[in-house]
């Protein structure tokens, strides 16, 4: 596996993470598959600008509390959304 293709689902996870969404827990409930898992990654890496992401994750790590959506420029901010949604 490419290391570009890492780093970009390890930036999906961790994300999701930020805003309270556990991507294998709602891979097991069905709520989404592997495809729409590898989607998610493919689309992140075509952010044009994944250092303003990596900030972003740095800052909200650092204060270690979640997030309540991701930021305005994620291209996966309505999966994640939706996904919050079916996990309460």
């Amino acid at each position: 596996m490419p290391q570009d293709f890492r780093q970009q689902a390890d930036r999906v996870d961790r994300m999701a993470t930020r805003v309270g969404v556990d991507l294998e827990e709602a891979l097991f409930r069905g709520d989404i598959t592997p495809d729409t898992i590898s989607d998610a990654v493919i689309a992140c890496a075509g952010c044009p600008d994944p250092g303003h992401c990596d900030g972003w994750l740095a800052r909200a790590e650092a204060a270690d509390r979640p997030e309540q959506t991701a930021p305005g420029y994620c291209r996966n901010r309505d999966l994640l959304a939706g996904l919050q949604v079916r996990g309460r």
